[in-house]
């Protein structure tokens, strides 16, 4: 990683510079989505594993929002989405049925 990737050489036309500019805008915007939803997922993950039953389902809850909004925008496939929540919330339920 301590390579960095080659810088692209500026577009000629208007429309393909304005087109750069916004590329930089929405890389940006999806980048950080990504990472709400990497996060989102992993708090419920880390909630299953301590065998808080609550807390996972709490959490668990406002990560579907943010699945759901991801799937939405079209940053990750709703088939994905619908995946992810289907797996964690298996999770959530064998945690409660074993309590």
């Amino acid at each position: 990683m301590a390579t960095a990737k080659p810088k692209k050489k500026n577009p000629r036309l208007a429309s393909g510079r304005k087109r750069a500019r916004q590329d930089v805008k929405l890389n940006a915007a999806n980048s950080s989505l990504r990472s709400k939803y990497r996060t989102a997922v992993k708090n419920v993950e880390k909630a299953v594993v301590a065998g808080d039953k609550s807390k996972a389902t709490e959490l668990f809850a406002k990560m579907q929002a943010v699945v759901d909004t991801i799937a939405d925008k079209g940053i990750f496939h709703k088939n994905k989405a619908a995946r992810d929540k289907s797996r964690l919330s298996a999770k959530v339920k064998s945690l409660a049925a074993a309590a």
